[in-house]
């Protein structure tokens, strides 16, 4: 049976609550020397162009921005799902912060564990964080195809990947295997791309009709289909330089010199009301081979 669903979830929206939050955002940023007005702008900005961003760790950001999250609990999905299979792939997995999360929870772990990731830094972040648990992470391109002989796993998962190659998962998902993914919906973050950038077209690559189609032509039956918006509010411009840098679908090609001037009128945006309202998307998809 398939399941369908959709929300808008809302976090409080008065500007007393935006600015109750940038008080604590400056409490916890003044053991940085870090004080919120307009003469610290450069410093915020060098703040946000200094963190490292490797990994999916968004830790840095404590106290200067908040997302909220699926209700679904993409992690807490998972782990009955691994527990209960013998071999298990993680496509693109970062850092492999949510997978060593997940594992971490599994008491008798599948006998073989595997994970893929494209980008140099993150694959060494990702063999450190999941070699307690004997993954084996294989560094290989987002758009090609995994390094795994056909029907090898009995769960194949992915959170926010940057591309699904439908037809890689089903050729190495067993006769009976599942696909679980949360992934980054259509327009998400739309109303920061748009401050950064002007308005831009919203396109449909990342829609969930897309993805329940494809799925559906690479012979995968889709079982679960979940959407919702979730509201993401930053209180200074160094969290915004950070966040850009580190998800670089928002702004492609983005950099300080580059958007000097728009992040000059965000600075200012924040400082008059307080803080920065975006709206990420997210959508969570299951789908099954046939046994």
């Amino acid at each position: 049976m398939l399941i369908v669903s959709g929300c808008v979830r809302r976090g409080a929206g008065r500007r007393g609550d935006l600015r109750h939050r940038r008080r604590v955002r400056i409490q916890k940023t003044r053991t940085h020397n870090v004080f919120v007005t307009r003469s610290t702008l450069e410093a915020l900005l060098a703040e946000g162009e200094a963190a490292p961003v490797a990994g999916w760790d968004f830790s840095w950001l404590e106290g200067r921005a908040t997302e909220e999250r699926p209700s679904w609990g993409y992690a807490r999905m998972l782990v009955p799902r691994v527990a209960g299979s013998a071999s298990v792939l993680d496509v693109q997995t970062g850092g492999g912060e949510v997978y060593a999360e997940v594992l971490g929870q599994v008491g008798d772990r599948p006998a073989y564990l595997a994970a893929t990731e494209s980008w140099p830094p993150n694959v060494q972040i990702a063999r450190n964080n999941l070699h307690t648990f004997g993954v084996s992470v294989a560094e290989v391109a987002d758009d090609a195809a995994v390094p795994f002989p056909g029907e090898r796993f009995d769960l194949v998962v992915s959170r926010h990947p940057t591309v699904t190659l439908w037809g890689e998962i089903a050729r190495v998902l067993r006769p009976g295997g599942t696909y679980l993914s949360q992934q980054v919906g259509a327009g998400t973050n739309r109303e920061l791309t748009h401050f950064m950038m002007g308005p831009q077209p919203v396109s449909g690559r990342q829609s969930t009709a897309r993805a329940m189609d494809l799925a559906t032509q690479a012979g995968l039956t889709v079982v679960d289909l979940r959407e919702e918006t979730l509201r993401t509010v930053f209180y200074d411009v160094g969290a915004v330089v950070y966040f850009l840098r580190k998800v670089l679908w928002t702004v492609p090609g983005f950099s300080v010199d580059a958007y000097r001037s728009q992040l000059v009128a965000m600075h200012e945006h924040i400082e008059r009301e307080g803080a920065f309202v975006s709206h990420s998307r997210r959508f969570l998809i299951e789908a099954k081979k046939a046994a």
